[in-house]
């Protein structure tokens, strides 16, 4: 695993010329293989692996410019320390030693009354397990701070999957290229997934047929053999009707049913009130639509279904991902490397989290649960009240839902905030202490990926930029300075990316830190030709796929598929309806990574500005027309954004990509102000795609 020829010349053929190898740290499905290019302490270019299977050489446009990043001219490169009203963002510089002086000393007090009163506030704006997920939560567990359950992005999902198959397994990507039927449902790889979508089209190219499930006509959908607009949260009725077909019309595979699934015949049963006109009416699509998908998708083989999280983002997403779920077992698409379904493949790597994390650090009266999804709640009206917190890998104020109550709880006096990052967000702004944070280019990591299998090394290419600092050793410092005396917290960076596959399972194997650093990337020992279900082997208490669960029961959940509807569906919600009508989507815009790359010109001028996406008849309905400023509002908020007028999104439907920083919005609001804290059925996870709105033109 050498680096590309073009690559080694140049490092031969000049000295001050090294080539890095490093792994993409965002939160996207391909956790690229990277190669960093470096002539005299500077990073000059960023590429993709071509040795690497699944990146192939190629990176997104967001990755490929990433020294852009690293290099940026609003980059944080000293500590700050607010001048100022909460929310303006004045600061004035001051060293490490002041700052971390500060939070130490108040952080102790607030400890010697409550700890349960500090609160970690950290999410995916970096994936690596080191600067994720590793001293920082040692710090916070040894501290007994209370513990955030982390829910904004994919636990519905993820739930849902494990009722059905076990945990987040499913098939391996790069047999998709071998599949006869792709279902792309609930996603748009070709802004969140690119290498999946490479693979996609090579399959379309030797004759599969793919079709995107989508309430909007994305990028991808426009280039699918078939595009299915059903009602936004209603993937759950689809999946009912399609298996009504199914079983129906004998298109199941009743061999390998009987062999490795369970609650077969009670789900034949329930499945018969769910017909394929039942289920139309509640999707908004024909009822012939969804005999033919069905019967495609019992016909092909083999079939296989790339499904993402846009689909179990309301309140019934957790039942429509477990009910999808079922779909493969069903018609046995499970026993070939190119069937069955994939939400994420992360419960394969089994690193070793206990040893990451060290939750043995906690207390014996475990800390309270805080849910990132209800944070405006939780910054506003806690008992006992959230007297701290320190935000990392986060961008709260935009990216948290009721964007309205997170401000109010940020802008508290008496609340004491540490921000840490390489730029000043909108989160940053509300901050007490900023500390300037490395980028991926300067800081060790270890990665898994809940979209490969391969687990990938990240090494520094250059220094840190100015006097910027990884996560682990701000945490090590602070550590320091509470006492804290377990040996733990001296572990170097290395040490924890020892420890973390040092786990002894199966699927690690053959790997060691200095083998993984030096060739940047490794899969797991799984077979080439992985099929993971193919003869049974679930993950579930029973060891089969799971049609009747009883640890949904134990839930008090109905243990069978059945459709849980949106909360703000016009069917399910007519009153809400009457005042405001139409569905709000607001999924990734296609320069941004959730809110990161929002604040760098480049990416911004790409979008060009706040936007939104609506059907003519919705639009003309309202008088708008394509260009109008529009105010798009709910009883929780407004923000104004640029009309779209192209019928990519269904009737009833408008889309608005995202996020955009707050302070780069004409009115200083984005999506998240229009958005719930209502959770879903499982997981307590956030529900941003189940809103219901009104747009009108801006005066």
């Amino acid at each position: 695993m050498n680096a590309p020829r073009g690559a080694q010349q140049l490092a031969a053929a000049d000295a001050t010329v090294k080539v890095v190898r490093a792994a993409c740290p965002h939160d996207c499905p391909d956790t690229c293989a990277m190669l960093v290019t470096v002539k005299d302490g500077v990073a000059v270019k960023v590429q993709g692996d071509p040795l690497h299977p699944f990146t192939d050489g190629s990176l997104c446009t967001k990755v490929s410019h990433y020294t852009e990043r690293s290099y940026a001219p609003d980059r944080l490169k000293h500590p700050l320390q607010r001048v100022g009203p909460k929310g303006q963002g004045g600061f004035k510089r001051i060293g490490w030693d002041e700052a971390l002086d500060e939070i130490a000393a108040r952080l102790k007090h607030v400890a010697a009354e409550n700890p349960e009163s500090i609160l970690p506030l950290s999410y995916a704006g970096t994936m690596g397990m080191l600067q994720y997920s590793s001293m920082d939560r040692r710090f916070f567990h040894r501290l007994g701070a209370s513990q955030l359950d982390r829910t904004l992005c994919s636990s519905a999902g993820k739930f849902g999957i494990k009722a059905t198959l076990g945990g987040s397994y499913g098939m391996d990507p790069e047999h998709y290229v071998d599949s006869k039927l792709i279902l792309i449902w609930g996603s748009n790889p070709i802004t969140s997934n690119l290498h999946f979508w490479t693979r996609a089209q090579e399959a379309k190219r030797r004759g599969a047929k793919l079709v995107a499930i989508d309430p909007y006509r994305s990028l991808t959908a426009e280039k699918c053999s078939q595009h299915i607009a059903l009602l936004p949260g209603t993937d759950g009725a689809l999946a009912l009707g399609m298996m009504h077909v199914l079983i129906g019309e004998g298109l199941i595979d009743r061999d390998y049913i009987s062999r490795y699934t369970l609650g077969f015949d009670l789900l034949e049963e329930r499945i018969k009130q769910y017909s394929p006109a039942w289920a139309a009416a509640i999707c908004g699509i024909e009822t012939e639509v969804v005999v033919q998908l069905a019967r495609d998708y019992g016909t092909a083989k083999p079939a296989a279904i790339r499904l993402n999280y846009g689909m179990q983002r309301h309140a019934g997403g957790g039942i429509a991902a477990r009910t999808i779920a079922c779909l493969p077992a069903l018609t046995g698409a499970w026993r070939d490397p190119a069937g069955g379904i994939l939400l994420t493949t992360a419960d394969n790597y089994n690193f070793d989290h206990a040893a990451l994390e060290r939750p043995d650090l906690m207390p014996a009266k475990r800390p309270r649960v805080i849910n990132h999804s209800r944070l405006g709640d939780v910054l506003t009206a806690a008992e006992p009240p959230v007297r701290a917190v320190i935000v990392y890998n986060n961008n709260p104020v935009a990216v948290c839902p009721d964007s309205t109550k997170v401000i109010a709880g940020f802008s508290r006096e008496d609340l004491f905030c540490v921000v840490m990052d390489s730029f000043l967000t909108d989160t940053a702004d509300y901050a007490d202490i900023v500390l300037p944070a490395t980028t991926q280019l300067e800081h060790y990591d270890i990665h898994k990926s809940y979209g490969h299998l391969y687990v990938l090394a990240n090494s520094p290419a250059i220094a840190p930029v100015g006097e910027s600092l990884p996560n682990t050793e701000v945490f090590r410092r602070l550590a320091a300075r509470m006492g804290f005396e377990e040996s733990c917290f001296r572990d170097s960076d290395e040490d924890i990316a020892r420890q973390a596959i040092g786990s002894g399972h199966a699927n690690l194997a053959g790997m060691d830190w200095e083998s993984l650093k030096q060739n940047g990337w490794q899969r797991l020992a799984l077979p080439e030709n992985f099929a993971p279900f193919a003869q049974g082997g679930f993950h579930t208490p029973s060891g089969k796929c799971e049609f009747y669960s009883n640890a949904l029961k134990a839930q008090g959940i109905d243990p069978l598929p059945f459709y849980n509807p949106p909360a703000e569906l016009p069917s399910s919600n007519p009153q809400l309806a009457k005042k405001y009508p139409l569905n709000f989507l607001s999924p990734p815009a296609r320069n941004f990574l959730n809110s990161s790359f929002a604040n760098l010109r480049r990416f911004r001028d790409a979008e060009g500005e706040p936007s939104l996406e609506l059907h003519s008849e919705d639009a003309a309905k309202r008088g708008i027309s394509d260009g109008d400023r529009v105010r798009l509002f709910n009883d929780r908020g407004s923000f104004t954004l640029r009309a779209r007028v192209n019928d990519k999104p269904r009737r009833g439907v408008v889309v608005a990509p995202s996020v955009w920083w707050k302070k780069f919005a004409r009115d200083r609001r984005n999506a998240n102000d229009l958005t719930s804290q209502r959770t879903a059925d499982l997981g307590g996870a956030a529900t941003y795609y189940d809103c219901l709105v009104e747009v009108e033109r801006a005066v």
